[in-house]
C-alpha cells in the first residue's frame, strides 16, 4: 500500500505516512535524505513516492534512523541496498538495528498495553546494516548542517535531528502529535523520555516532525514548550 504523501515545506520536506508510523524525505535540490524508513515491505512504496515528486531514488544519499523500532527501520536495508544510501543511527541502538541485540522492552502504562499490541502488527524488521554510528551533537551533511540530538528514553539510542537553519526538528517517537502534542508512548524509561522531551522543546523549532501524528507548523515552539512543561495539577477547591 502506498503511503500518503504530505508536503510539509514546499520543495524541501515531505512526510510519507503509513498505516502505522511515517517517514520524512528532506531534499537538498535533488540530493535526498530519508528520516526513518517505514515498515518492512515498504521500499517499493517509498521509491514510488520519491518518483512521484519527480525525484530520482538513486539520489538517496542517507537514511537516518531515529531509533530501533520495526515501524521506523523496516525498509531501510532494502532501500540502502538498492541505491547505495548510508544508514545512520545512534551507537546505542545500532546493535539492535543490526540484529545483534534484542529490541529493548518498554515499560508500559496500563492504557498503552492494547496500543502496543496493535503496533506489533507491523512486520518484524530484518537486520539492517548501520554504516555510521552517531553521537550527540554530531553534524550531518544535509539541511545546511543537521545536528544529532541524543534523546533517550523511548529507546536508549533514540535521537532527534535538528536543522537549525531551517527551524525543523525531527523528534522520532520521543514526542507524538496524535490528537495533541504529547510525550511519545512505549518508553523504556519514562523519566528519561520526559527529560528528552524538554531538551527537544528547548530547541524552539518552527516545524516539528513527529514519528506519529501530523507535523506541527504553527505556534510550534510554544506548543512544544507547553506540552513538555505541563502546568501542575491543582486539587479541586472544596
Amino acid at each position: 500500500m502506498n503511503p500518503d504523501l504530505v508536503e510539509v515545506l514546499p520543495g524541501r520536506l515531505y512526510m510519507l505516512r503509513f498505516a502505522i508510523g511515517q517517514a520524512y524525505l528532506w531534499c537538498d535540490g535533488d540530493a535526498l535524505t530519508l528520516i526513518d524508513a517505514g515498515h518492512a515491505g515498504a521500499a517499493d512504496a517509498i521509491e514510488g513516492a520519491i518518483r512521484s515528486l519527480g525525484l530520482r531514488p538513486e539520489r538517496l544519499e542517507r537514511i537516518v534512523l531515529t531509533h530501533c523500532h520495526r515501524d521506523h527501520i523496516g525498509a531501510a536495508g532494502e532501500l540502502a541496498g538498492r541505491w547505495g544510501a548510508q544508514v545512520l543511527a545512534h551507537a546505542l541502538d545500532a546493535p539492535v538495528i543490526r540484529g545483534e541485540r534484542p529490541v529493548p522492552e518498554p515499560v508500559l502504562l496500563d492504557w498503552e498495553v492494547p496500543l502496543y499490541a496493535h503496533g506489533l502488527t507491523v512486520p518484524e524488521a530484518p537486520p539492517v546494516r548501520v554504516d555510521r554510528e552517531l553521537a550527540d551533537g554530531e553534524s550531518l551533511p544535509f539541511g545546511d548542517g543537521a545536528v544529532v540530538v541524543h534523546a533517550p528514553g523511548h529507546t536508549p539510542g533514540s535521537i532527534g535531528v535538528h536543522l537549525p537553519r531551517h527551524g525543523v526538528l525531527f523528534t522520532g517517537d520521543c514526542v507524538a502529535g496524535v490528537g495533541q502534542v504529547m510525550l511519545g508512548v512505549f518508553n523504556v524509561d519514562r523519566a528519561r523520555a520526559e527529560a528528552s522531551f524538554r531538551l527537544l522543546a528547548a530547541l524552539a523549532p518552527s516545524v516539528a516532525c513527529f514519528g506519529h501524528g501530523d507535523p506541527l507548523t504553527t505556534d510550534t515552539a510554544a506548543t512544544l514548550r507547553a506540552a513538555a512543561h505541563p502546568a501542575p495539577h491543582l486539587p479541586a477547591t472544596p
